[in-house]
This record gives C-alpha cells, sequence and structure tokens, in this order.
C-alpha cells in the first residue's frame, strides 16, 4: 500500500516521516510490508490509511494544482478530508486516529461485533427489519453506511447481524461480512466516542478552503465544527446523501484520493446521471488520476 507512490514523490516521504514523528510508528513499513493482520488492526490502519490518503493529496495539490470546491470523506477519511481542505493540522489528524482506532477498537470485546454488506435491499425497510429484530433479540444490529441506492452496511453485535443476515439470505438477498474488528458507527461505539469527545472539542476546524460535507448530516455544512466529527463515532454514515449533495450543488467532477476504488463505485449507483460526471480514483494509479486532474 503505497509503495508506487513513495518510490516516485519525495514529497509523499515527508508525509510518512511526519507520521512517524507524530506517533512513533513505522506506518511506511506496516503500509508496504504489513504483516496484514497488523495493518487491520484499527489502531493501526487509522493513521496507516490517513497518512497515505493525505500524502496523495499533496502529490496532487503539488503536481495537478488540484483545488475542490467540496471535500468529503467517508468515516476516517473525514479527517483526511478536514487536512487536505486546511482545516485541520496533519500532525494533530494523525495523532487524533491513532486515538480515535485506539478507543473503537476498545469500544467493544474482541470477536463480539460484527459487520455486513447487505447488497440489493431498501434501505428503508433494512432499517425498519435491524430496528425489530434489535428489540425482539435484545441485540444491538443497526444500519450504520448508507452507501448507496443498493448497498447498507450493518453494524452490532456478532449474534445479532448473523441473524439479519439469515433473514435476509434466506429472501435471496445478499449479504457479505466484513473482515472488521470492531462494530463501528454503531450505538455500541458510543464509549469511543465519549473518550475522543475531550481531544476534540477544542478544534477550532471552522475555517479552510471549499465546503465541508459532513457525514453525520450528509449536508454541505456552512460553518463545519468538531462537533459533527465527535457524533460521527457512532452514528451512521450518510455518503449517498453526501454525494447527492455534492451533484446538486454543481459538481460534476468527483475524486477519490486514497488507497481504494470503493467510493468511485459507490458514486456511480449514486449519481443521477454519471455519463455527465467524471469519476478519477487514485486506488490503481496516480499517474493515471494526475493525468485527468490537469
Amino acid at each position: 500500500m503505497g509503495r508506487q507512490l513513495l518510490n516516485d514523490f519525495p514529497s509523499a516521504r515527508l508525509v510518512f516521516e511526519e507520521a512517524e514523528d507524530a506517533i512513533r510508528v513505522s506506518v511506511r513499513n506496516l503500509c508496504i510490508n504489513g504483516p496484514e493482520d497488523e495493518l487491520q488492526k484499527t489502531i493501526n490502519q487509522q493513521p496507516c490509511i490517513l497518512t497515505l490518503s493525505v500524502a496523495i493529496w499533496r502529490v496532487l495539490r503539488e503536481e495537478a494544482g488540484l483545488s475542490p470546491h467540496f471535500f468529503a470523506g467517508h468515516s476516517l477519511g473525514e479527517y483526511s478530508a478536514l487536512v487536505a481542505s486546511g482545516r485541520l493540522d496533519f500532525v494533530h489528524a494523525v495523532r487524533l486516529v491513532r486515538s480515535r482506532g485506539q478507543f473503537m477498537q476498545e469500544a467493544a470485546p474482541a470477536g463480539s461485533g460484527s459487520m455486513a454488506a447487505i447488497i440489493g435491499y431498501d434501505a428503508e425497510r433494512l432499517t425498519h427489519l435491524c430496528a425489530g429484530r434489535s428489540e425482539e433479540l435484545g441485540l444491538c444490529v443497526e444500519v450504520v453506511n448508507y452507501n448507496s441506492p443498493s448497498q447498507q452496511i450493518i453494524s452490532g453485535q456478532r449474534a445479532a447481524v448473523e441473524d439479519v443476515c439469515l433473514l435476509l439470505s434466506e429472501q435471496g438477498i445478499r449479504a457479505v461480512r466484513l473482515p472488521v474488528s470492531a462494530p463501528f458507527h454503531s450505538s455500541l461505539m458510543t464509549p469511543a466516542r465519549d473518550a475522543m469527545a475531550p481531544l476534540l472539542s477544542s478544534l477550532d476546524v471552522s475555517e479552510g478552503e471549499g465546503m465541508m460535507i459532513a457525514n453525520l448530516t450528509g449536508c454541505i455544512e456552512e460553518r463545519y465544527h468538531a462537533g459533527l466529527l465527535t457524533d460521527q463515532i457512532n452514528h451512521p454514515v450518510l455518503w449517498a446523501k453526501s454525494v447527492h449533495a455534492a451533484y446538486e450543488a454543481g459538481c460534476r467532477m468527483f475524486a477519490e484520493i486514497g488507497p481504494g476504488t470503493v467510493l468511485t463505485g459507490l458514486a456511480r449507483k449514486i449519481l443521477p446521471s454519471v455519463s455527465e460526471c467524471s469519476l478519477i480514483s487514485t486506488g490503481r494509479d496516480i499517474g493515471k488520476a494526475m493525468a485527468a486532474l490537469r
């Protein structure tokens, strides 16, 4: 993860050095060499993804003059968006997400939580189903990512998530368990939210470039504030609504900056008219992405 970027762009190496000095973790080695089970631990994964995303951003800013009108990030990516928009210092951000990962990892005992992607099922019906099963079972299962019209993510206690997946599978609905270490964005993350609140409460993230679209509201925030970042931890990510908000405001070019291509795929399902939009991802080839943005 990030090998090509680090080999080709000296400015990217500086970002990794900043991160390693800030949290005393070998971010570069984890990204490139793993081992995978260590990289996938939330406490490591979050600063690694943030660092790589910001490194890509800096390269695109310097080499392609990228200057977006809107900034948004999915879950952890909201921190990357805040850094990119100049609202949050990178060193401070990488320290915050290291703590965020630790608190989220500690919020639920290992193996007690689970998440699953539900494909091709109505979001409102799924929300009602999860609420009903939670009440009947006395366990937590909630819709936590409204990713696109055809994909939602559920999260909660393992037995409850498996119960909903089984019920949907019996109806021919595809349910894919996710390889995660905690029930992210569910109400089970409230201890993590409470632990992060003092670290975020003094942040002034109101001023920066462009406009922020918040996960918590799915809206363009005229005055973004740290409370949106705090409450994001134990509330759903309204991603489909966020992409719609940018589209309705006139955005026709969407650039996914980070190690993957998931958000680009989701955008194809969310946008009312994909043919009139340009969708660019740095996840597979930063050179091609740079050429498209120039």
